[in-house]
């Protein structure tokens, strides 16, 4: 959910944060998806260093940089040392797990003085709501703060980790009139994701979708191919396109995460591979790269009749 948004001299950074999951169908990430997190976390890292602001809209471990990161997260040690200028703001700190709590002193002692609680600095650029649940209300997942950032003709709304489970944050995002929003759907590869709460979701985002908003759907939906499906069928159910962002930027869909297994099948890792990657003995290079692509061993996924499972 790591974006951002240009608006004049203004370059503003949500949530820059990497994990890679670590456990899928119990394997570890497979080398060719840590060589694209390798290169997106570069990026943020370059982001973050020239940002004038940055916004974290939760806590979790995929959306900040950690003290104690493992390998495939952002680590507090890959922080640029200067920010320039930047401002940090960081949500209310009231209701956090202890867990959470000690994240988010960690994160005010990182960034010191530049920090700033998104309610103590209000401008017409950017707009922060209320806590909003993370997921489902009552879900024990905790809450994020959502971002509206006036950008001139459009409105964009960045609306992390929401999974279009809770009606009161869609009208909260209607309510600020968007012309773009981006969103994380549902976790439709968790079994504990009920028949009711699909139902919910898929009636939130047909609503998103009808009020006219450019709408980018992405994070927790597209960890399985399911998401791929949901995004196509939206489109049709309303005649207006669903994005995913790998959509949105002109991307190929890489589903590198969901389609770990198959990858483990057409590229076997040798074993102990990550105990030696960890201690910095083996390098993904020689799993990725242009002629992978070519190849079709690391094949765009266009369509979820390429996802076997």
């Amino acid at each position: 959910m790591c974006c951002l948004v240009t608006v004049g001299s203004r370059r503003i950074l949500i949530d820059p944060g990497l994990a890679l999951g670590y456990r899928r169908h119990g394997l570890l990430p497979h080398p060719c998806q840590i060589a694209n997190g390798i290169k997106i976390r570069n990026d943020i890292i370059k982001a973050m260093a020239t940002a004038t602001d940055i916004i974290f809209s939760h806590f979790h471990g995929d959306h900040i940089p950690l003290l104690r990161a493992n390998p495939y997260q952002l680590s507090f040690k890959q922080v640029p040392d200067l920010l320039p200028g930047a401002r940090v703001r960081l949500p209310p700190a009231e209701g956090l797990s202890p867990r959470m709590h000690r994240r988010a002193v960690e994160l005010a002692e990182l960034f010191g003085s530049k920090i700033k609680r998104a309610g103590e600095w209000l401008e017409n650029i950017l707009n922060f709501s209320n806590p909003v649940p993370h997921g489902a209300a009552e879900s024990g997942f905790g809450s994020v703060m959502m971002t509206r950032i006036d950008m001139g003709e459009q409105v964009f709304v960045h609306a992390s980790d929401i999974q279009l489970l809770d009606r009161t944050t869609i009208e909260k995002i209607l309510s600020w009139h968007p012309d773009i929003v981006f969103a994380a759907g549902p976790p439709l590869y968790l079994q504990a994701l009920s028949l009711s709460m699909r139902k919910q979701a898929w009636e939130n985002s047909v609503r998103l979708a009808a009020d006219g908003a450019t709408l980018i759907i992405d994070h927790h939906l597209l960890r399985s191919c399911q998401g791929l499906d949901w995004l196509d069928n939206l489109g049709r159910a309303t005649g207006k396109k669903a994005y995913c962002a790998a959509d949105f930027m002109n991307k190929p869909r890489l589903l590198l995460e969901a389609e770990r297994t198959e990858f483990y099948a057409r590229l076997p890792v040798p074993e102990n591979w990550h105990q030696a990657y960890e201690k910095g003995e083996e390098s993904p290079l020689a799993f990725h790269g242009p002629d992978k692509l070519e190849t079709g061993i690391l094949q765009p996924v266009t369509n979820t009749e390429v996802c076997t499972h």
